[in-house]
């Protein structure tokens, strides 16, 4: 069986994978593949979605030398994904 993910579910999955630390892009995509298959061609297009609704942050920094994109989660993305997990099945406590 095909299940579809849609645009809020997937926000809402990358809000909690980056609410933990902050995550460079290839290491999101590890961390997510644990759950679901997910390419870079999906990832990248949700990390900028997030960034321009002011839900992440990003910053670049050198390792190893070579520049990677570290992705940060604010305030109003900490609220974003407490909205989330209200909504989620199973999670309300009623």
């Amino acid at each position: 069986m095909i299940f579809k993910i849609n645009a809020a579910l997937l926000e809402a999955m990358v809000l909690s994978v980056i609410s933990e630390d902050d995550i460079y892009g290839y290491k999101i995509t590890q961390e997510m593949c644990g759950v679901i298959g997910i390419s870079d061609s999906t990832l990248y297009p949700v990390l900028r979605r997030l960034k321009n609704y002011g839900l992440l942050e990003s910053y670049n920094t050198e390792n190893l030398g070579k520049m990677r994109c570290y992705y940060k989660i604010t305030e109003n993305g900490r609220t974003q994904l407490a909205l989330y997990r209200e909504e989620w099945p199973g999670s309300r406590r009623e």
